[in-house]
């Protein structure tokens, strides 16, 4: 294979791979938020726990930041951060491992100070690290078990499983954030010196706008339209399936 060709079918994959990306964003709104809220919501039914939260760390400010929260006692604690190593969720985040307490209280690792600030102190508490490829991204933490004063280690098996849930949720969004920074590292590679930064930026950003798609791109106007149906009713989304088949079997009188 050539240099041209082998650059040609490495933009075209990573086209294609970057515009997937961009659909699922378009068509789903923040994806992330959304998992990790479903991954929260999820524990805290299952657990018949007072609160359910994750925390996720930005290693620019080196701070964990309680993104998602549920429970009826769960919302205050959302937009808390905390630095790593502070508190029972700094702890499982800087050592990455599970910790189940039954009074927390008692533990010197529990930071009173922060509890107070969400409006709830809670009894009990669950916390296991996210790992995504080795690497620790955040803590998944359940509060007061209102079944049981303690969690038992089938309870922290399952909660390591939402845990891997919220890891995938954090690395697909983190592909797609990242599609452009892999547009432009593949694309220096397969120039192999052969593109200034300025060439490479050029081609970047024509492939950005082409995946984001114009007025003038039918295929991203197809999936603004269905973004948009998204809201509506049940009876109006029934009517939009309909049309749907039957533009398909127009197009396609297979």
């Amino acid at each position: 294979m050539t240099h041209e060709r082998e650059a040609e079918v490495t933009l075209a994959l990573l086209r294609r791979t970057a515009r997937a990306a961009t659909v699922a964003r378009r068509l789903q709104g923040d994806v992330e938020q959304q998992l990790l809220q479903s991954v929260v919501d999820a524990a805290a039914a299952l657990f018949e726990a007072e609160a359910a939260s994750i925390a996720i760390h930005e290693p620019g400010s080196d701070r964990l930041v309680f993104r998602v929260a549920a429970g009826a006692r769960g919302a205050g604690v959302i937009g808390v951060t905390v630095p790593p190593g502070r508190g029972i969720v700094g702890h499982v985040f800087a050592s990455g491992e599970a910790v189940a307490l039954s009074d927390l209280a008692a533990d010197p690792r529990f930071d009173l100070a922060t509890a107070r600030r969400t409006g709830y102190v809670p009894r009990s508490l669950a916390a296991v690290p996210l790992v995504d490829r080795g690497a620790r991204v955040g803590v998944l933490q359940v509060l007061d078990k209102r079944s049981s004063a303690a969690f038992s280690e089938r309870d922290m098996e399952l909660l390591a499983v939402f845990a891997r849930q919220a890891a995938s949720a954090i690395e697909s969004a983190r592909l797609g954030r990242d599609s452009q920074a892999l547009l432009r590292g593949a694309i220096a590679g397969v120039a192999a010196g052969a593109l200034d930064e300025r060439a490479i930026e050029s081609l970047v950003a024509a492939a950005a706008d082409e995946l984001d798609g114009g007025t003038d791109d039918p295929y991203g106007a197809l999936v603004e339209r269905v973004a948009a149906a998204r809201a509506v009713s049940e009876e109006d989304a029934a009517l939009v399936g309909e049309v749907l088949q039957v533009a398909s079997r127009h197009l396609d009188p297979r």
